[in-house]
């Protein structure tokens, strides 16, 4: 069956040319492409060791392979609306997956850490732009009573990838070496760009679901400009603590409060900002912003210091820090669909207030982890915070983007997820940073690496619950409409 023709390209085109299945073809389509942009995510983590020895580089800078990714993925949320508004899905889809594809081709040839580094950026562009898209497009494609059964099987298929990711990683480190992580990506890309081509519709995210074309707006190249000034100063300056609290330091932090606040200054006078701030005025979205900022430094700084910590402080091989943490994906997958469902029966803040309470409790008791402690006791610690996760991520997008009017829903969804992804490349730093001093702090002759780990977990562990204060106001309140 050959591809469609442009004009057969809508939504409803494509769903008579192919019957009921179309929708679920689109689902598997949009899986495909998520899955490869989540293990471009945390696949690498387990290749840092790897890394810092063939490249000679220190933590300070390894770091940044993770750090970097976040930053260009965080940034790159903001202008999906636009993209998908000015381009439709197909065409964004598609051309982030080709991005994602030569990140992970041209990482894995990389002769230079600096070209390592750099491809992370790109595959953390694509990743940015691609979030997003699986729940706006669920949205367009699914009758009501089926969004809760494709957003289960969706993130059923999606949270399989961190869930085995560290564990290929490790495999392929071992087996293959560090350039192994970048060509993992490539097959599922290839596949994504042919299953995107034949069946996503050329919709744009302003368009209503029989527009052929949709309005087109300016693109707000000064926001995006402000936004990313203030992001990068931000993360250089958290960079800079590695070394010192000096001058340099204190000038770049000022400076990202200061580009900020004239970020939304910027926001809040032209008629069509990168963000529009009325997303913000329900309670619900507000306080679910926080809850997804914090949370977003306490997943992704853990995420980063997990596979580290057992291979630098408990000896791990590559290949078994990632089995260590496949009964905790495996954990993640089965509770997020239930979670979902338990959504639509308990109140979502709820919810939200338990997953982060196991989140804080994990890693907790992570902390206490010793050389001796049993592998079976380790697993079933970090199983206790990935259902913490299963329970936060469902309750939160439901929780807070409840009742939002349907032209602001695509604003709604890339900026939650700008926020926590924000918080995660914050997390990065502040827990690299944190145990790089700890490390340096410790005396030599008290198991100092294990110990510095374990004050670590200890603050990732309050950053977690810091968030349940939030969480606990999540209720919906005022809705914002256009």
């Amino acid at each position: 069956m050959s591809p469609p023709s442009p004009d057969q390209r809508t939504a409803i085109s494509l769903s008579r040319r192919f019957g009921p299945r179309w929708r679920w073809l689109v689902l598997a389509t949009l899986m495909i492409g998520t899955i490869a942009s989540i293990m471009s995510s945390t696949i690498v983590n387990v290749a840092v060791p790897d890394l810092m020895q063939y490249f000679h580089i220190e933590q300070a800078q390894a770091q940044w392979v993770s750090a970097g990714f976040m930053a260009a993925m965080t940034l790159a949320m903001l202008p999906t609306p636009w993209l998908l508004g000015r381009f439709g899905f197909r065409l964004t889809y598609m051309g982030v997956s080709a991005l994602l594809l030569i990140g992970g081709v041209v990482g894995g040839l990389a002769g230079s850490f600096e070209l390592v580094l750099a491809m992370r950026v790109v595959e953390g562009i694509a990743a940015g732009v691609m979030q997003p898209i699986p729940s706006i497009m669920v949205m367009r494609a699914f009758e009501p009573t089926e969004r809760g059964k494709a957003m289960g099987i969706f993130a059923f298929g999606v949270v399989l990838a961190p869930a085995v990711g560290p564990t290929i990683g490790g495999l392929l480190v071992e087996q293959f070496g560090w350039r192994s992580i970048f060509f993992v990506v490539v097959p599922f890309c290839v596949v994504a760009l042919g299953l995107a081509q034949r069946y996503l519709p050329d919709l744009g995210s302003q368009a209503s679901a029989d527009d052929e074309d949709p309005p087109r707006v300016p693109f707000d190249f000064r926001g995006l400009l402000l936004a990313t000034v203030s992001v990068l100063c931000l993360l250089q300056g958290l960079s800079h603590l590695h070394k010192a609290f000096d001058l340099v330091t204190l000038v770049l932090l000022l400076a990202a409060v200061g580009v900020m606040g004239w970020f939304v200054h910027h926001c809040r006078h032209v008629e069509h900002p990168l963000v529009d701030l009325r997303i913000f005025q329900a309670r619900a979205f507000a306080m679910g912003a926080v809850v997804a900022f914090v949370y977003g430094m306490g997943l992704f700084g853990s995420t980063y210091l997990v596979p580290v910590f057992m291979q630098t402080a408990l000896h791990f091989t590559p290949s078994a820090a990632g089995a260590a943490l496949l009964p905790a994906g495996l954990v993640l997958a089965v509770v997020i669909p239930v979670a979902g469902r338990l959504a639509d029966r308990v109140p979502p803040h709820r919810l939200v207030c338990a997953g982060l309470v196991c989140l804080a409790v994990s890693f907790a008791l992570m902390g206490t982890v010793q050389p001796g402690t049993a592998l079976a006791v380790l697993m079933l610690w970090a199983a206790i915070g990935r259902l913490g996760l299963g329970l936060v991520l469902p309750s939160l997008s439901l929780g807070s983007l409840k009742g939002m009017d349907g032209a602001l829903m695509p604003q709604a969804v890339s900026n939650i997820n700008f926020l926590r992804q924000l918080g995660g490349a914050i997390g990065i730093s502040v827990v690299s940073i944190f145990l790089e001093w700890r490390l340096r702090s410790v005396h030599p002759t008290d198991n100092s690496s294990v110990a510095a780990f374990s004050q670590t977990y200890w603050l990732v562990a309050a950053i977690c619950a810091t968030a349940v204060i939030a969480a606990a106001r999540m209720r919906p309140g005022r809705v914002p409409s256009c």
